[in-house]
């Protein structure tokens, strides 16, 4: 699986490095454009923060999200579970300092978790973990773009694959060939149909999220609003 360091502007669908999305949004006239009808609008002005959502261990996965300061954690938790993480119900929680650090309650708005350090680490599943590192990039005083009380800026631009057969483009995954063969399971379209292994289910869609291969974990990585 190449690297991935671009992300997708959900503003002006530019792809940039991963290093300039606040550089970008700074000059990004859609997004400006956005912020200039929000303060038009009849909602309330209020902090929002700009928050980057890495996955820990996978740096070709990453958000740019900006997030109402009294929304509380659980808004955060809700997304993250629908656009990476939810596959079975799993528990999850907010801490600093990631395993065996504090706990932060989930009723904790974005602006009472952030008021003394910038990054928080949540985690999903604590027997196949997700962990995310949430860090505060930026804060602004302004009125929210939505009614929601999260807005995507940028999401990494979906890692590319190569299938372990041909080093085609691949877009599938057998969880047979991860879990028995210690394989990578990534196979191009010709190849997944084919595929002789069949006793964890047909190969599944990549999808970009670092979940992918995880428990019972299939997409569809999509935001949820």
């Amino acid at each position: 699986m190449a690297k991935q360091s671009k992300g997708k502007c959900a503003f002006c669908g530019q792809e940039i490095a991963k290093s300039s999305a606040a550089k970008h949004l700074a000059t990004c006239a859609s997004w400006q454009a956005a912020m200039a009808k929000a303060e038009g609008s009849k909602r309330k002005s209020e902090t929002l923060y700009h928050l980057r959502a890495q996955a820990q261990g996978q740096v070709q996965f990453w958000l740019n999200l900006e997030m109402r300061g009294l929304a509380a954690l659980k808004e955060l938790d809700h997304y993250l579970r629908e656009i990476w993480l939810e596959c079975c119900g799993h528990m999850s929680q907010f801490s600093y300092g990631g395993w065996g650090g504090q706990e932060i309650g989930k009723g904790s708005t974005i602006a009472k978790a952030f008021e003394y350090q910038d990054e928080l680490t949540h985690i999903y599943d604590f027997g196949t973990e997700s962990v995310t590192l949430i860090k505060m990039v930026g804060v602004r005083e302004g009125k929210p773009v939505t009614s929601h009380p999260i807005t995507l800026l940028l999401r990494n631009v979906p890692p590319t694959y190569e299938c372990q057969e041909c080093q085609q483009p691949a877009a599938w995954l057998c969880m047979e060939c991860v879990i028995e063969d210690d394989a990578q399971g990534i196979l191009c379209d010709l190849h997944a149909e084919n595929h002789p292994h069949d006793n964890y289910g047909e190969p599944m869609p990549l999808v970009n999220s670092p979940r992918l291969g995880l428990c019972g974990y299939e997409g569809p990585a999509e935001p949820p609003y």
